[in-house]
């Protein structure tokens, strides 16, 4: 009895020790809008309210996080530029949808770049995604954590896609992203950018054919409904940023700064773990509701990393060399 008396006054001092601490730290009341463009039952939105929460935790219920998910506040371009402008305070976009910033982030869009998870993680909280980051600042954007997207997998409504040659004539959505168009009219398809937010209505109306997301992002986003086949590629590993308005940011207080850069810390690993977890659980899930899965024979995706070998060395020739020569280097690292 003793030791459970004990326990609860400890637990008791802990919590009054650091709502003190949040209290007496230099935080005022403010509403911080999140955009982002899952549904709010997706891994990205499960993550933001993680974030919100834990970001109330830090600062007292100082800092009020509200999510506005399934891009009700725009797309990822149009929030990104809000972000700039100091018309909304921060957000989770995909990296690809920053190259027309800073065009040194579409190294991550490289066909078949990493093998798994662990070496993305490496990268991306190592030296060249951190480097990569600090561009932002300058262009009105603050890069916080990396979040999962996954690896990207192709779906679409016309057949089965087993080989490379499947892919003749699909009218495949992509992002608003050279990196992605030169990759996939290279393997053979019609490549369409189009905002995330446009797809479902264009792929309900056979306005394209087809898409590739994540498994989580396909069945969160209910794809199921107007995909018939899924082909498991993993082309290429999609990492979301979580971004902040530089204006909005260079307001806060050095403590605001700190809780909001923790918090998303914390986001990064809640969110990495269950991205992953749940990838399994939808992958069932979308066979379930009737999705024809076909895995991609290595041979295959041999033949289709050899067909996007010129979007690399275009990527290379314009200006990202030494980039891509980096990250060769710190991927050969991992892999010893």
């Amino acid at each position: 009895m003793k030791k459970h008396i004990v326990k609860t006054l400890l637990a008791a001092l802990a919590i009054g020790t650091a709502t003190f601490a949040a209290h007496a730290a230099d935080f005022q009341t403010r509403i911080v809008r999140f955009g982002y463009g899952l549904a709010e039952d997706s891994n990205q939105g499960r993550a933001a309210k993680f974030l919100a929460e834990d970001l109330a935790k830090r600062t007292g219920g100082k800092m009020r996080m509200k999510g506005f998910a399934s891009a009700s506040l725009g797309s990822d371009l149009q929030m990104q530029n809000a972000l700039i402008g100091g018309a909304q305070e921060m957000t989770v976009v995909s990296t690809a949808t920053l190259v027309g910033i800073v065009d040194d982030f579409g190294v991550f869009d490289l066909p078949f770049l990493f093998r798994n998870e662990r070496e993305a993680d490496a990268i991306l909280d190592g030296p060249v995604g951190q480097q990569l980051m600090a561009k932002l600042e300058s262009k009105g954007l603050v890069g916080l954590v990396y979040w999962e997207n996954g690896f990207r997998n192709l779906t679409n409504s016309k057949h089965p896609v087993a080989k490379m040659d499947d892919l003749k004539g699909v009218k495949l959505r992509v992002m608003q992203n050279p990196m992605y168009i030169d990759m996939f009219n290279a393997m053979g398809a019609n490549a369409v950018p189009l905002a995330f937010s446009e797809l479902f209505t264009a792929l309900e109306s056979r306005t394209v054919d087809g898409q590739e997301n994540p498994v989580n992002t396909i069945e969160s986003s209910k794809f199921y409904e107007v995909q018939k086949y899924l082909s498991i590629t993993k082309h290429v590993y999609s990492p979301w940023i979580v971004l902040a308005s530089k204006k909005w940011w260079d307001g806060l207080s050095a403590d605001e700064k700190k809780a909001v850069q923790a918090s998303a810390v914390a986001s990064r690993d809640f969110e990495r773990k269950d991205s992953r977890e749940a990838g399994a659980k939808a992958l069932d899930d979308l066979k379930k509701k009737g999705m024809q899965v076909t895995v991609v024979s290595d041979a295959e995706l041999d033949r289709m990393r050899e067909s996007a070998r010129p979007a690399v060395t275009k990527f290379a020739a314009a200006g990202h060399a030494d980039l891509v020569k980096q990250l060769d280097g710190e991927i050969a690292k991992l892999r010893k």
